[in-house]
């Protein structure tokens, strides 16, 4: 059984795209460096990543499958599960090994590494849509909103077209408690940024809350007032808790202004 191990970067399943067919292999798996090998793995081959060869191979791609197609492979990589490395891989691999003119394998959802890749993609794309559900925003004194989330998927990067287009009269900084970086909006243009290791945050992680001395004045008020709201449109005799989990799973209330 031969193996594959990568960086666990989008580069590094792409170089290991190139790798495999300029050795002539077939590895049955593609996994992260570090992480335990399969039973009866008889060959290691060490991928090292390289951005040309990435790019040669993402441009191959594009002549080969459609746009929605590249969508998908793209998106699906944010999941960041490692249980998508190698039907990604092995995806990636048979567009290349169908002959020229061949009808695309996007659409043969019989195929397991197309499903597999699919259903990710619908999963990352679903998480996608409880952020911009989820997000609470906070006024800082400058005037500047603050929403901290912690998706489970990188789904940060899908979501600040949204934010950009619905808030554009606005700054805001949209940060990701989990993964250490957000993007910042100063009515002009999206910059990503992150803290340097030790640097103080304006921020709370465990709760996101914005500290008390860059509130805005009236922010505690308009957020008693939002739990306020909250409580008084909830009808005692109608709650169905089970339905509200479903609708609003527990993982957002960590950040939800009505849930602290």
């Amino acid at each position: 059984m031969l193996v594959y191990t990568f960086d666990r970067t989008l580069d590094g399943l792409l170089s290991a795209v190139f790798d495999a067919f300029s050795l002539h292999q077939q590895p049955e798996a593609l996994i992260g460096q570090g992480e335990p090998l399969p039973l009866f793995c008889e060959e290691v081959h060490e991928v090292v990543t390289a951005d040309d060869r990435a790019r040669r191979v993402w441009a191959g791609l594009e002549k080969r499958v459609s746009k929605e197609a590249m969508k998908l492979l793209a998106v699906s990589y944010l999941s960041e599960l490692p249980e998508l490395d190698t039907p990604l891989f092995q995806y990636i691999c048979k567009v290349f090994r169908q002959p020229e003119g061949a009808r695309s394998i996007e659409r043969n959802f019989s195929d397991p590494d197309v499903l597999a890749v699919t259903n990710i993609f619908r999963r990352v794309m679903h998480e996608r849509l409880r952020m911009m559900q989820f997000v609470r925003f906070q006024k800082a004194k400058d005037g500047t909103y603050l929403g901290v989330v912690s998706p489970d998927h990188n789904v940060l990067p899908l979501v600040v077209a949204h934010f950009k287009d619905r808030f554009g009269d606005q700054p805001w900084l949209l940060y990701d408690a989990k993964r250490r970086y957000g993007f910042y909006y100063d009515q002009k243009e999206v910059t990503h940024i992150t803290f340097q290791e030790g640097e103080a945050l304006p921020f709370n992680l465990d709760n996101g809350q914005l500290n008390e001395d860059l509130q805005s004045e009236n922010e505690q008020f308009f957020q008693d007032l939002w739990r306020t709201y909250f409580k008084a449109i909830c009808i005692r005799e109608r709650m169905n808790p089970k339905k509200q989990l479903n609708d609003m799973p527990r993982r957002y209330w960590k950040y939800m202004t009505e849930k602290q």
